[in-house]
């Protein structure tokens, strides 16, 4: 603290003695004692709230940087949510280009199914199907030459097979 030794704080104890003399000295070292200890008390508060300042100014610089990282990572996550959403607008787009590149074929497929099965509805629309389906002359079609399936008239069920 004070470089005071003990010799001096005799010779300080001896001449307040003097000065004061004995009936008064015990009050007032009691008052010094008690400004000394407020004293310490206001240095401790003092010292408390420049530190408290200090940890409050490196928390505010780490909240801030924190909050930096923070505002980094919510770009770079938008920015790869963006990209992602892309690539599924993207692919959504091919699935249905090829769903409507796959709907003739199975259109017409569909209609040559119900055409062998219902051959008294397909003798009615023949021009109404070659005006429904482009035919393209260059390829060749092995299927357009066979003639109406007929199932027979009279095929066993699967349970009088098994008896």
């Amino acid at each position: 603290m004070l470089d005071i030794s003990f010799g001096e704080f005799v010779l300080i104890g001896v001449v307040a003695l003097v000065v004061l003399g004995p009936e008064r000295l015990p009050t007032v070292a009691r008052t010094v004692g008690a400004l000394v200890a407020r004293a310490q008390r206001f240095v401790a508060t003092v010292k408390a709230d420049i530190h408290q300042q200090a940890n409050l100014s490196g928390l505010d610089s780490l909240r801030q940087d924190l909050q930096d990282a923070a505002h980094t990572f919510r770009g770079q996550l938008e920015a790869e949510v963006n990209e992602v959403r892309q690539a599924v607008d993207g692919h959504a787009a091919e699935a249905r280009a090829l769903v409507d590149e796959a709907a003739g074929p199975l259109f017409e497929a569909e209609r040559t199914i119900h055409q062998s099965l219902h051959p008294e509805e397909a003798a009615e629309a023949p021009a109404a199907a070659e005006a429904a389906a482009p035919r393209d002359e260059n390829q060749l079609d092995l299927f357009d030459d066979l003639p109406p399936h007929h199932p027979p008239a009279s095929q066993p069920s699967a349970s009088q097979a098994r008896e």
